[in-house]
């Protein structure tokens, strides 16, 4: 009997011990820095390098503007052999300067009201012809920014203006604000398109095609990218004030627009101008204010993602990813999460002589999720490539992807691994849009290529005009590896022609018997939620994350909306919270430049739960949230 019960205890030991290695054997997380690092460009105490602008020069240089009107220009950027950068003042005395170029060896700069040129004579290192190349209109509205230039392959250069702050007016302060326009070399303007509320950030693609990024605001329910072509209007009133002129390339009107609320694709049936979005980008589970983007013809140098576009975003301080593909003559495609924790806000990039990316940075005031004012950075691919959604592409009956390393066959085919779901913005004169008409994709079955680098998703539930989440938490690569980024946001506006997927493998659900339903629990009261058990932040700090409340916020310090602790003080009630949460009062906190959107897509009892942490901050006693009952 004893020699039986030593037998039992030794196995027992090494079943224990076997089930220790595993755990232990099991792959950390890589995560973003082990394959993109950020470094940072050392900047004099002296100098305020708010950048609004970025010049690499063949030499090796690299010449910045900020928006307090300088010019620097900044010796071993690169930071080679461990030696700090040098800065020379260049030029100053410009007004607000948020675009700089380099082009036939001199400098374009936009100021405010003017592109120009600055040119160095004598060789001495400082600017000494200061030549006024064009001019436009200014009210001395403060949102009245000017951003460019970009050069074409023809040597024109297009120039973007934000549409002025007047409520949720016209813009109508100063003429040609809210349009790309092109400058030819003499100096003529020539209006290309409108729609444009607040373009800080846009490119001159290789094909010599013109992509702008947007910020959310009146008009604009989520920061998006759309392809600009002459005579196009991407959705912004502000602008169509100046149809009237001559050479307008369009006639619309503000009286031309719904204003009913109704998804933007139902209003380009009716709008022959109105351009969608090629990309929508949204809000706060990708960014929250749209800046600069470049494209990635670096034949590698900057990893796997070759056509692609860096997309960035200043009040979340992160970079981010976007694919495009053309169906049926119209862009669309998918953003995915890519780079973040930025010192500042990132408002300007270029890339690097090295291949690496030069990220200017300001929180000028707005807010972001970078601590510092201001910064200067790179982005650096250190040669390893990571597990990621490589691309996403539609398909007739759902979509393909592609993955930058095989997924595990094992994964790929579990159900359970994917999370699918559509959803889309009013289009309405109003700031910003909650989430409408979300519904849940239904997987009809799935193809995983030979080589499983990827994965065919076919679907029965595609809806043109909608944002596609296509979200894969459960796959796994060869090293049991998850995705280093789980989501990406399909912009499906139109579906290719072509044969249905055969031969694909069909849920085993649909071959058993129907689930069980499990009853819904009842809702818990506020009383419940103000118990004096401890929270379980593990969770609470998941629901944060899941939902993008971080993007934002923070427990103690200023982002770009109020510290936690701060929104304690106000003694909400959590069902307060929860309102505030789905229907936002801006009023509530005028000193935050960036107005919350509403969050109504985020299931109540989560919201609850993160009230009931919120409420509990500095109290001694805090409530447990595994002790909250779930909400549907």
């Amino acid at each position: 009997m004893k020699k039986q019960f030593y037998h039992i205890l030794l196995a027992g030991l090494l079943l224990s011990t076997a089930s220790k290695g595993l755990a232990q054997n099991k792959p950390k997380p890589y995560t973003e820095e082990d394959f993109y690092e950020i470094k940072t460009i050392a900047i004099p105490d002296d100098i305020r390098l708010e950048i609004g602008g970025i010049a690499p020069l063949p030499d090796g240089r690299v010449a910045v503007c900020t928006r307090r009107g300088e010019v620097w220009m900044v010796e071993n950027p690169y930071q080679l052999n461990g030696t700090k950068p040098s800065y020379t003042l260049f030029a100053s005395g410009l007004h607000e300067s948020l675009g700089l170029a380099y082009h036939n060896g001199a400098l374009y700069c936009t100021q405010r009201a003017e592109l120009t040129k600055l040119i160095d004579t004598d060789a001495d290192g400082k600017a000494d012809v200061y030549e006024c190349v064009a001019t436009w209109d200014l009210s001395g509205n403060y949102h009245e920014y000017s951003y460019g230039p970009v050069f074409d392959k023809n040597g024109d250069m297009y120039l973007t203006f934000n549409v002025a702050w007047v409520g949720y007016g016209e813009g109508k302060l100063a003429k040609w604000r809210g349009w790309l326009v092109k400058i030819k070399p003499d100096g003529t303007l020539e209006p290309i398109a409108t729609g444009l509320r607040s373009p800080a950030g846009f490119t001159v693609n290789s094909n010599n095609e013109v992509f702008y990024g947007e910020n959310q605001g009146d008009w604009v329910g989520s920061g998006r990218v759309t392809h600009l072509e002459k005579g196009d209007f991407a959705g912004n009133a502000g602008g169509l004030y100046w149809t009237k002129e001559p050479n307008s390339p369009l006639k619309l009107t503000r009286e031309d627009l719904p204003d009913t609320g109704e998804p933007m694709y139902e209003a380009a049936k009716k709008v022959k101008a109105l351009k969608l979005p090629a990309v929508w980008f949204p809000h706060a589970l990708m960014g929250i204010s749209t800046a600069d983007m470049i494209e990635d013809q670096t034949g590698g140098k900057f990893g796997p993602f070759q056509g692609q576009y860096i997309v960035f975003d200043q009040g979340q301080s992160k970079a981010m990813r976007m694919s495009l593909e053309k169906i049926n003559g119209q862009y669309q495609g998918a953003c995915y999460p890519f780079r973040d924790g930025f010192q500042s806000g990132t408002v300007r990039a270029r890339w690097g002589n090295d291949g690496s990316i030069l990220v200017g940075m300001t929180s000028r005031g707005w807010g972001s999720t970078g601590k510092d004012l201001y910064g200067f950075q790179r982005l650096v691919w250190n040669g390893r490539v990571p597990f990621e959604m490589k691309q996403v592409k539609a398909t007739p009956d759902g979509f393909e992807v592609e993955f930058t390393q095989p997924v595990s066959k094992a994964s790929a085919e579990n159900w359970a691994a994917y999370e699918l779901k559509s959803f889309t913005y009013k289009y309405h004169h109003q700031y910003g849009s909650p989430i409408i008409n979300q519904e849940k994709l239904n997987l009809k079955g799935l193809i995983l290529s030979d080589d499983r680098t990827k994965v065919r998703l076919v679907l029965d539930n595609l809806r043109k005009g909608y944002i596609h989440e296509i979200r894969g938490t459960g796959l796994l690569n060869d090293e049991g590896q998850p995705l280093l980024h789980d989501v990406a946001y399909y912009t499906l506006n139109n579906i290719p022609a072509g044969e249905l997927t055969k031969g694909y493998l069909v849920p085993k659900a649909t071959t058993t018997a129907p689930a069980k339903t499990t009853p819904v629990k009842k809702e818990a009261t506020n009383k419940a939620t103000s118990s004096n058990d401890l929270i379980d932040t593990k969770q609470v700090a998941a629901l944060l994350k899941k939902h993008a409340c971080t993007s934002c916020h923070a427990e103690n310090t200023r982002v770009v909306g109020p510290p936690f602790v701060e929104v304690a003080k106000r003694n909400y009630t959590n069902e307060q919270i929860l309102e505030l949460v789905y229907h936002p009062k801006p009023e509530n906190w005028p000193d935050y430049a960036t107005e919350m959107a509403s969050m109504t897509h985020v299931p109540k009892g989560d919201v609850l739960k993160i009230a009931a942490w919120i409420n509990s901050l500095g109290k001694k006693q805090k409530p447990d949230l595994n002790k909250i009952e779930n909400h549907d």
